[in-house]
C-alpha cells in the first residue's frame, strides 16, 4: 500500500477524503461485529417506509401511501457473506426483530432496507469501493436497499485504478461477472439536471472500515 514517498495513510486519509465528498458516511470499525452493531443500529433508526428520496417533503400519492403502510417488517439484504458472517448477522437481525435474506432478492424489489456487503477494493483517487459480483442477489442488493452498508478493509484500499489493474483484470475476466464501482449514495441529474439522490438506487451509502 505504498507507492513512492506516499504512505498508506495518506492513501486511506485520500480514500476518506474523496468517499465524504461524494456524501459516502464513512467510519471505521474494529471487527465484523461492530459493524453488525453499526448496521443494526441503523436499520432501527430509519422508518420502513418503501419510498424515499432526498430532500422530498411532499406528501405521497394516495397509492405511494398504501404501498407504505404494506411494508410489515424491516429487511436486511446479505448475499455473499461468508457462512459465519451471515450467521452473525443473521442471529443479531433476529433478535432485533428485522429479516434478514441471502437471497430471493427478486421478491423484495420495493422493500429492501439495510444492503449489507463486502467490497473487494477501494480506490482512494476518487473515493470508489469495487464488489465483485458473481450474483444477482449481491448485484441486486448494492441496487435495490434503502441503505447500504459496505464493509471495506483498510488493507484493500489502493491509491489508484493503476494500482489496482490486475485485480480488476482478474475481476472482469470471469464473465458474466458484475464488476460494480460504488461512489456514494445513487445520484441522478437527468431530468433538467436538478440533482435527486436515492432515485435509482441506495439513499443512502454507509462505508465501514475494517481494521486490517
Amino acid at each position: 500500500m505504498t507507492s513512492g514517498t506516499t504512505t498508506s495513510q495518506d492513501i486511506l486519509q485520500r480514500f476518506i477524503d474523496k468517499a465524504r465528498l461524494a456524501a459516502a458516511q464513512v467510519s471505521e470499525v474494529a471487527d465484523l461485529a461492530a459493524a453488525v452493531d453499526y448496521a443494526l443500529d441503523l436499520c432501527g433508526s430509519r422508518g420502513a417506509c418503501r419510498i424515499k428520496v432526498s430532500g422530498c417533503d411532499e406528501a405521497l400519492s394516495e397509492p405511494a401511501e398504501e404501498l407504505c403502510l404494506a411494508k410489515e417488517e424491516k429487511i436486511i439484504a446479505a448475499p455473499g457473506l461468508a457462512p459465519e458472517a451471515y450467521e452473525l448477522l443473521s442471529s443479531r437481525s433476529r433478535e432485533s426483530g428485522f429479516s434478514c435474506i441471502d437471497s430471493g432478492l427478486r421478491r423484495e424489489l420495493a422493500g429492501v432496507d439495510i444492503g449489507f456487503t463486502y467490497a473487494d477494493m477501494g480506490i482512494a483517487e476518487t473515493g470508489t469501493v469495487v464488489i465483485n459480483c458473481p450474483s444477482e442477489e449481491l448485484r441486486l442488493a448494492t441496487m435495490i436497499c434503502e441503505y447500504h452498508v459496505c464493509l471495506l478493509p483498510k488493507s484493500k484500499i489502493v491509491a489508484d485504478g493503476f494500482a489496482g489493474e490486475q485485480r480488476l483484470l482478474e475481476f472482469m475476466g470471469h464473465g458474466p461477472n458484475y464488476t460494480a464501482f460504488i461512489t456514494g449514495p445513487s445520484r441522478t441529474a437527468d431530468i433538467e439536471r436538478v440533482l435527486a439522490i436515492g432515485v435509482h438506487g441506495p439513499l443512502e451509502f454507509h462505508l465501514l472500515l475494517l481494521e486490517n
